[in-house]
């Protein structure tokens, strides 16, 4: 399928269209809490939303999401930011949406000086975009092979990120 995909930042009519995907991307997934939906309405209300993006294809249909939030890091390294949750609509899946989606957010994070970006997720996915374990990098209570880094400049911090209090949202 040869999809025309447009990428546009978030706005207030998005809001509910955002929520639906999210349930739809997430619903069966074993892994999942099902709380993706509220943790971008924790995020949002906080004004935790660095970047929020959307993918629409065939005239304005959303069918994908990713939000980007600030992470704080025990060494006291700044402007790093935490990717996800990252939606596409099941039928939409393994068609280069959430790559597009994180390669226009990272680049969105790069303009704005950002040092870098980390997640939990895949590792065969995740992987493809340069993101890696980095043992000097740990998110407590989350195995070291799902939560991924990637540093945009020199510097690696060393300690434990945490993430926004969005994330503990659970409806």
């Amino acid at each position: 399928m040869n999809l025309k995909i447009v990428i546009r930042g978030e706005t207030d009519t998005d809001v509910n269209a955002i929520t639906e995907v999210t349930v739809a991307a997430f619903k069966t997934l074993e892994i999942s809490n099902h709380t993706e939906q509220f943790i971008i309405v924790a995020l949002r209300a906080a004004k935790a939303l660095t970047i929020s993006l959307v993918a629409e294809v065939d005239g304005g249909r959303m069918i994908g999401h990713i939000a980007f939030s600030p992470v704080v890091i025990s060494d006291g390294t700044r402007n790093w930011y935490g990717i996800g949750p990252v939606s596409v609509l099941p039928e939409y899946q393994r068609q280069g949406i959430g790559k597009a989606l994180i390669q226009e957010g990272m680049s969105r994070l790069k303009d704005m000086n950002a040092q870098g970006c980390c997640l939990v997720g895949h590792p065969d996915y995740y992987r493809k975009f340069g993101f890696k374990n980095m043992p000097e990098l740990v998110f407590e209570g989350v195995p070291q092979e799902v939560f991924f880094a990637l540093p945009f400049g020199g510097h690696t911090p060393h300690g434990a990120v945490t993430f926004h209090d969005g994330f503990k949202a659970d409806g």
